[in-house]
């Protein structure tokens, strides 16, 4: 064979070329960056559009439905969904997978731009956002204290805090829940203004034309020129009333004459608040806090930017007034980090087990070492290829590896393993090594393609999926082209180099030798009884057939009847929980905190919680809905899963009347649920009868169902397909 011939012939090209991989995989190793999952891109674009003060049904009339129309225009356009809520409207646009969302983005801008005109002055200007299923904070902090008032805490936060964490590189977004902005608020006293002959769209026009700072114009000199700018934007109470509103008779009438000016806050959209085990210990219960939650950029490393952000957090908190509390509350860095050491073990425990099972059957630890170097390198070159297809260090990459471990040895074994069989013949090694790779070549090289051909189609799957697996399937069709041209050229070429004194002597001279000797005596005897069993097979031919037939059947049939769960993702245990929960339409924050509470307390009601964070409200301004995060101690300190946990609160929760509770275990699908049914047509009323009844039959007739809840008549849903 050409390439082992060349090995042989050229030791040192052959080492050097090794070497060369090994060293180009590390630095490939350290410029990964390490995720928990694969980079997905799908072509969704979500837009929100506000607008303030619109009912569900004028939303839909007014704003959702003429856009809906304009996008439909859009080249490329799958689906469109579209949720109106009070003051909202969500639409969410589903493109063809080979439309370019960067260009369906700017279609979506385009459309809703020429039909501006057509929409309500009132409404807010678009947001759109592509989807990314790890769009999602990466770390959440919460900034409490006994004796700071939110008002005051939002102030520290922002922009002191907030300008500090978006100073990080790999930093998008510093989004604060809970906070309570700064607001003048101006009173009017209707009998002072009734008095000055005033109206209130004249104190409005003062307002608005006087608490400006702008720029007028220059001033020219001989040789230089300087602007000038009007520093007119009020600060305070004092400066709001000595506001000048009109004129009467020749005497000013300022705005304190006529109404109070307040230094006062915004209402309230948002509420965080957080309880921890220690607190609790401590004799305080949930405490309003401000929550941070940071979100990483695209392209960058989970882990990276958490360890930057852990950093800051450290600096910041020296910062901090005295009985200001910091605290991080979740950190998917570290989560993240977990996962990808545990991959590694056993990647390492699996390669150890490889080589030692190795050495066990071919009784020589020359062998061994020959046949096992395929494995370091075939690893670490590995990662050149992942690195090249700009792939991160994520689980499926690294699952490729682990499951690819055993194939990477096995052309190695092959070939290793004819060698000294043709030098248990008497040849020498140098003769032994030419012809028994020439022997066994093509069956080795057939093996090995035929496993690239498995798996390298897998990297070409349509859609989301081929996303997901591209990483697992080149990384392994990679390990295993490395691992042939290993077992091609530095196993021939150590073999003819490197004798084995024990092999060639056929003698065993030490204990461990001998004791694996007669180890493989005994199991080359029980070889003949598996002759045996080849031969009633060959003899009863219809049987095995039979036998093949019904093992592949009772397989397929295993999900079938329930015996084998499925889904996208397994069930892991995090030692965290999550409750999402939605009160009726119309629900105020009190309302929504009240019932928040209540679940809060009866999930602190389990010694396996450690803390919770509550954050009610959102983006789209929304105050009847809210999430409950429930940290758990670590695994091994608790005696129940999380899932199991997670069971038992569901219940407990579920019994809380006014509001919609979902418990569930893994964030990254959020609080959707694994089966949606939409209905359409109709009016709102019968569309809510509707729904209603179907969730009473599910409840009734599904033991396995829950969380089964519907969408209220006020919160309609309109979809279009193309």
């Amino acid at each position: 064979m050409v390439i082992s011939d060349f090995a042989i012939k050229r030791p040192m090209i052959t080492v050097v070329v090794m070497v060369a991989l090994v060293i180009f995989g590390l630095f490939s190793l350290a410029l990964l960056q390490t995720d928990e999952f694969p980079d997905i891109q799908e072509p969704v674009v979500l837009v929100g559009i506000p607008y303030p003060g619109g009912s569900p049904e004028g939303v839909e009339r007014e704003v959702m439905k003429p856009v809906e129309d304009a996008i439909k225009g859009i080249s490329g356009v799958d689906k469109i969904y579209g949720t109106a809520t009070d003051g909202y409207a969500q639409i969410i646009v589903l493109f063809v997978f080979e439309k370019e969302i960067s260009q369906a983005t700017q279609d979506i801008r385009d459309a809703i731009s020429g039909i501006r005109a057509d929409l309500p002055v009132e409404m807010k200007e678009p947001v759109l956002q592509r989807f990314d299923p790890t769009d999602r904070p990466i770390v959440s902090l919460t900034l409490a204290s006994d004796s700071y008032t939110p008002a005051q805490l939002t102030r520290l936060a922002d922009p002191t805090i907030t300008s500090a964490f978006k100073g990080i590189a790999g930093v998008s977004q510093v989004n604060l829940v809970g906070e309570v902005k700064r607001e003048m608020t101006i009173q009017l006293k209707p009998q002072a203004l009734q008095a000055a002959g005033l109206s209130v769209a004249q104190v409005v026009q003062a307002l608005q034309v006087q608490n400006i700072a702008t720029p007028i114009g220059n001033v020219t000199g001989a040789l230089d020129e300087r602007a000038i700018r009007l520093q007119g934007r009020l600060e305070g109470p004092a400066d709001f009333m000595q506001l000048v509103v009109a004129e009467r008779n020749g005497q000013l009438i300022r705005l304190g004459q006529v109404a109070d000016a307040l230094d006062g806050t915004q209402e309230q959209r948002s509420l965080a608040l957080y309880w921890s085990r220690q607190s609790a210990a401590q004799g305080e219960g949930g405490k309003e806090a401000i929550g941070i939650d940071i979100t990483k950029s695209k392209g960058y490393s989970t882990t990276a930017v958490s360890k930057k952000i852990a950093a800051t957090t450290a600096q910041l908190e020296k910062t901090l007034p005295p009985g200001v509390r910091m605290e991080v509350v979740r950190d998917s860095g570290v989560r993240v980090a977990n996962s990808v050491r545990n991959v590694e073990e056993a990647l390492f425990l699996g390669a150890l087990l490889t080589v030692l099972v190795v050495f066990v059957f071919l009784n020589s630890w020359r062998s061994t070492v020959i046949t096992g170097l395929a494995l370091p390198v075939s690893v670490l070159a590995s990662f050149i290829a992942v690195w090249a297809f700009g792939f991160t260090l994520n689980t499926m990459s690294l699952l490729g590896l682990s499951l690819a471990i055993g194939i990477l040895i096995d052309d190695a074994i092959v070939v290793r393993e004819n060698i000294v069989r043709h030098i248990e013949m008497g040849k020498d090694h140098m003769t032994a090594s030419h012809e028994g790779t020439d022997e066994i070549g093509l069956a080795v090289a057939a093996t090995t393609f035929s496993i690239v051909a498995v798996f390298v189609p897998v990297a070409f799957m349509y859609g989301v999926a081929g996303q997901w697996f591209k990483p697992f399937a080149l990384t392994i069709a990679c390990a295993v082209l490395v691992s042939l041209l290993v077992s091609f050229s530095l196993d021939p070429m150590l073999s003819a180099y490197w004798a084995d004194p024990q092999v060639e002597a056929h003698e065993r001279r030490n204990p461990i030798a001998r004791t694996l000797d007669r180890f493989n005596q005994w199991f080359n005897r029980q070889a003949e009884n598996y002759k045996k069993l080849i031969g009633w097979a060959l003899d009863h031919r219809l049987a095995m057939v039979g036998l093949a037939l019904a093992s592949f059947v009772i397989a397929l049939a295993l999900p079938a009847v329930g015996l084998v769960g499925t889904g996208f993702f397994g069930t892991d245990d995090r030692s965290e929980l999550n409750v999402a929960l939605e009160t009726p339409p119309g629900s105020n924050l009190d309302y929504t905190r009240l019932k928040a509470e209540e679940a809060a307390r009866i999930a602190r009601s389990h010694p396996e919680v450690l803390f919770t964070y509550t954050t009610l409200g959102g983006s789209t301004g929304s105050v009847d809905n809210g999430n409950i995060y429930v940290r758990l101690i670590p695994k091994h300190k608790r005696n129940i899963s999380a899932t199991a946990l997670g069971e038992r609160i569901r219940t407990e929760v579920g019994r809380i009347g006014g509001a919609t509770m979902t418990v569930y275990t893994n964030d990254f699908q959020g609080s959707q649920k694994q089966i949606q049914i939409q209905l359409r047509g109709g009016t709102p009323a019968s569309l809510n009868a509707a729904a209603e009844m179907i969730m009473a039959e599910v409840r009734a007739g599904a033991a396995a169902a829950r969380d089964a809840g519907s969408r209220w008549a006020e919160h309609t849903s309109a979809r279009s397909d193309r």
